[in-house]
C-alpha cells in the first residue's frame, strides 16, 4: 500500500509484526496526512511530530526484539480533555492554554503500555460544550465529507482525523452523543462503552455521572482491539468495577443468528431528515438476513431524555467549571466562552436553594425512569437499533444562536447515555454524499454482544456502495 496512513489497526499491527513496514514509516506516513490536511481540516490542537517520531523509534526497536504488543508502534490520536503528561491539554479552552499537566489520564497510561504512539491532541468543543465542535476556542473543525460541514461533537476532531487517515485510530469520550454522533457525521466506528467500563481519571471532567471514554476507528475490529486496552478497573476511578475485561477480539463473531433486535417507533422519528429512517431500516433487515428476529418495542419519547440531560449536564458543569479559578492552574474566567458561561448560568439556577428538588433533584428522578424504561425492554430484546442522528452533517455555522443544538443533534443517544449503556455507531449508507449512522444499544457491561452486532453487519455490507 503507497500510503500507509490508509491502514487500520489490525492491518498495520501484521505490516509491523512481519516487518513489512516499521513504526517510523508508518507515524511520518500519518504526520505527512496531517501536514496535507489540516489546513483545511484542523482536527488538531496539538501535533507531537517530536514526541511520535522518537516514541515510533523506541517502538521499532521493541518490534526488533521480537516484543508484541496490541498498538506497539501505532499512530494514536486523543481528544484533548484526556490529560498527556509533558503534552499540553486545553479541553480546546483558551483557559487552559499552554496548561501542561503532570501526569497522564489512565487511558493515556494504558495506550502508552500497549505500546502506542501518540501523535497528537484532537480539537474539540471547548470543555466538550457542543456537538459540533463548533464551539472550540481555536476555531472549528470540518468534515471530511465536505468541509463546508461540521464534523459533529464534542469528539468531532478525533472523528474527523480518523475518517481522512490522518491516524490509524483515536479515542473520544462521550456524555451524551460525544462519541457516537461525530462518528455518525463523519462515517467512522464510534464505540461507548457502558459508563465505568472505562477510567474517567484524568479525564477534564463534563458530568462526571456520565463522560465515557471509547474509541474511534475505521472498522469494527479495531474498535475492539483498542477497548481491550483501555477497558478495565482503576483504583483511581471508584466508578469503574473490579471485574474481568473480555478479549473482546477474540471473541469477536459474526454469528447473530437467534438476536433480538428492538426497533424503538419512537426513535424513527417524522421529523427526522428524509432517508434516514429508511437507510437505518434497511441495515435492520440486513441483520434480519444473518438470523437476527426484528421486534417493533416501544421506549419513553426520546424529548424526555433531551430535558432531563440538560438539567443534569448544566449542574455538572457549574459544578466542575467551579475549579477553574485562575490560581491553581490556567487563566481566570475571563477567559470562558459563551457556551461554558450559558451551561454555568443554568447549572447554578438548578442547584440553587430553593430550585434543587424541583429541577435537580427532579431530573435524577427522570433518569432512574429512563434506566429502568430501558431495562423493559431488554427484558425483551438483546439490542436495540435506531438512527445515531436526525440529521446528517450540518452546514459550519449551523450553531450559531441556537443554544439547543447539541440536546437536539443529539437526541436519539441521550436517553441511553443518562442510563449508562453501551452502544456502538455503524455508518450505513451515503445521503446526499454524507455518511449516515446507525446506532446500536446494548445492556451494561454487553459490550460484546455490541461488537458483535456491528461486525456482522460490517462483514456483510460496504455501507459506502449504499446510496441515497
Amino acid at each position: 500500500m503507497s500510503d500507509l496512513s490508509l491502514l487500520t489497526v489490525e492491518e498495520s499491527r501484521k505490516k509491523l509484526d512481519a516487518k513489512e513496514i516499521s513504526s517510523v514509516e508508518l507515524t511520518t506516513a500519518c504526520l505527512d496526512s496531517i501536514a496535507k490536511q489540516e489546513p483545511d481540516l484542523h482536527a488538531f490542537v496539538t501535533v507531537l511530530s517530536e514526541q511520535a517520531l522518537s516514541s515510533a523509534k523506541v517502538a521499532d526497536q521493541s518490534i526488533a526484539k521480537g516484543e508484541s504488543l496490541p498498538l506497539l508502534g501505532i499512530p494514536i490520536s486523543i481528544k484533548d480533555n484526556f490529560l498527556t503528561k509533558g503534552a499540553r491539554t486545553t479541553a480546546s479552552s483558551k483557559v487552559l492554554d499552554g496548561f501542561i499537566p503532570p501526569f497522564d489520564a489512565t487511558v493515556v497510561r494504558k495506550l502508552k503500555e500497549a505500546g502506542a504512539v501518540i501523535i497528537g491532541k484532537n480539537n474539540m468543543d471547548a470543555w466538550a460544550h457542543g456537538s459540533s465542535t463548533e464551539t472550540s476556542d481555536y476555531g472549528p473543525t470540518h468534515n471530511p465529507w465536505d468541509l463546508s460541514k461540521l464534523p459533529g461533537g464534542s469528539s468531532g476532531g478525533t472523528a474527523a482525523a480518523v475518517s481522512a487517515n490522518e491516524v490509524i485510530g483515536g479515542i473520544g469520550s462521550e456524555t451524551a452523543g460525544s462519541i457516537r454522533q461525530p462518528a455518525s457525521w463523519c462515517g467512522v466506528i464510534g464505540f461507548k462503552p457502558t459508563y465505568g467500563r472505562v477510567s474517567r481519571y484524568g479525564v477534564v471532567a463534563m458530568e462526571a455521572s456520565l463522560d465515557s471514554p471509547g474509541p474511534l476507528s475505521k472498522t469494527v475490529r479495531d474498535s475492539a482491539i483498542m477497548l481491550g486496552v483501555i477497558a478495565g478497573h482503576d483504583v483511581l476511578d471508584a466508578t469503574t468495577p473490579d471485574i474481568a475485561v473480555p478479549n473482546y477480539l477474540k471473541d469477536l463473531n459474526s454469528n447473530i443468528k437467534g438476536l433480538r433486535i428492538g426497533l424503538p417507533k419512537e426513535y424513527f422519528m417524522k421529523e427526522s431528515q428524509a432517508g434516514i429512517n429508511d437507510m437505518v431500516m434497511k441495515s435492520a433487515k440486513q441483520l434480519e438476513s444473518l438470523g437476527a428476529t426484528l421486534v417493533e418495542v416501544n421506549l419513553m419519547d426520546p424529548k424526555f431524555g433531551i430535558a432531563d440531560y440538560t438539567i443534569i449536564q448544566r449542574a455538572g458543569v457549574s459544578s466542575n467549571l467551579s475549579r477553574y479559578d485562575g490560581v491553581r492552574y490556567g487563566n481566570d474566567r475571563t477567559y470562558f466562552g459563551k457556551e461554558a458561561k450559558r451551561r454555568v448560568m443554568l447549572g447554578s439556577y438548578a442547584l440553587s436553594s430553593g430550585y434543587y428538588d424541583a429541577y435537580y433533584k427532579r431530573a435524577q428522578q427522570v433518569r432512574m425512569l429512563l434506566k429502568q424504561d430501558f431495562d423493559r425492554i431488554f427484558s425483551q430484546v438483546d439490542l436495540i437499533m435506531s438512527p445515531t442522528a436526525p440529521s446528517t452533517a450540518l452546514p459550519i455555522g449551523s450553531t450559531l444562536n441556537e443554544a439547543m443544538f447539541g440536546e437536539l443533534s443529539d437526541l436519539l443517544i441521550e436517553g441511553s447515555s443518562l442510563a449508562g449503556l453501551t452502544a456502538v455507531n455503524i455508518p450505513v449508507g451515503l445521503l446526499s454524499g454524507l455518511p449516515v449512522g446507525a446506532q446500536i444499544i446494548g445492556n451494561h457491561f454487553q459490550e460484546q454482544q455490541v461488537l458483535n452486532a456491528a461486525y456482522a453487519y460490517e462483514q456483510k455490507v460496504n455501507w459506502k456502495e449504499i446510496k441515497a
